[in-house]
């Protein structure tokens, strides 16, 4: 699976995350007639949103992004693409997993979604500018990133590739003329 195509699913799903656990939360806090949970889970997402937007800042992602890419093990083929969504899960189900069981706990403590919600907005918006940093990075360089098949409790490791850019002009520059025979 494509680094960036993972980096993508994981700023949807969490903003999925957060839309549903805001929603529980205000449908449960409503039903026990709790304004004051309401109240706490705005100046809490409102914290978030602001967080989010400071960490999610493009010079930020940037840095985010250097370990793990300058650690990429370089290989001249592309790796084995089986299933792009089985890897999408092997990586990710801790993520819905947490939105799961903070949505369910949400339904008798709305304070648990309030929180969740929170979370997974702070973390959709601080990872937003990650995929376009990644993908700066491989059109400048003309490489691909992919991510090695793994564990989710372990950190990403990416295999490097020669991108397909290799045989275009530079930006600005025409292409050179068709040869003729």
């Amino acid at each position: 699976m494509s680094y960036c195509d993972l980096l993508r699913v994981t700023i949807l799903l969490a903003g999925a995350a957060a839309t549903a656990l805001a929603a529980i939360t205000v449908i449960s806090a409503t039903s026990h007639g709790d304004t004051l949970t309401i109240f706490v889970a705005a100046g809490w997402w409102t914290v978030a949103l602001i967080a989010g937007l400071i960490l999610g800042r493009p010079q930020r992602a940037a840095e985010a992004m250097r370990d793990v890419l300058t650690s990429a093990r370089t290989a001249t083929a592309l790796p084995s693409l089986d299933n792009p969504i089985r890897a999408a899960l092997a990586r990710l189900w801790p993520l819905g997993l947490f939105a799961v069981v903070a949505g369910g706990l949400g339904l008798v403590l709305p304070g648990v979604s309030a929180i969740g919600a929170g979370w997974a907005l702070l973390t959709a918006l601080a990872w937003r500018a990650r995929e376009g940093a990644v993908a700066a990075i491989e059109e400048r360089d003309g490489v691909r990133f992919y991510v090695e098949p793994g564990s989710a409790l372990q950190p990403v490791k990416l295999i490097r590739t020669p991108g397909l850019r290799r045989d275009r002009p530079p930006a600005g520059h025409p292409p050179p003329p068709p040869a003729t025979t």
